[in-house]
């Protein structure tokens, strides 16, 4: 048997479906592990990160020595520096999975915008106390299934 990375069973028809903005706020909606993208200053950069949904924003957490952190130090006071997010879910046994993007504005919180109740733990554990939201203006996903045989 052969379980390889996309040796599933193709039957079905594959089907590539645009999701809204809702379908993908809810798909991401549970937290987790997502890849922040941004240029820090000597090019495109991605870095995984553990997040929490906080309305439609993306809020997780860095240190004070990471990359993102400096590159938002580095802006002007208030501004936001443009970065992607994003978050997929892959069966590559099935070859079906969703995948979503975020775009917009991140910026550093300040301790009273903080989600209440909700904790951005990072898994590599460590000091991370900078605490950085996502304000996204432009939220795009799409979900690959299959339909048919086998389905």
């Amino acid at each position: 048997m052969n379980t390889s990375a996309g040796a599933g069973d193709p039957s079905g028809r594959p089907v590539l479906e645009e999701l809204d903005r809702a379908q993908c706020l809810a798909l991401i909606g549970p937290g987790g592990v997502g890849r922040v993208a941004f240029d820090d200053g000597e090019g495109p950069t991605v870095i995984p990160v553990n997040y929490v949904l906080d309305g439609e924003s993306v809020v997780f957490r860095t240190s004070l020595e990471g990359r993102l952190h400096h590159s938002l130090a580095t802006a002007l006071t208030g501004a936001a520096v443009r970065i992607a997010f994003e978050v997929d879910h892959i069966d590559e046994h099935d070859r079906v999975g969703w995948s979503v993007l975020l775009r917009g504005g991140g910026y550093h919180m300040p301790d009273h915008e903080r989600p209440q109740g909700a904790s951005v733990e990072p898994w590599p554990g460590g000091e991370r106390p900078v605490y950085i939201r996502l304000t996204p203006h432009e939220v795009s996903g799409r979900r690959l299934r299959r339909v048919g045989a086998g389905a």
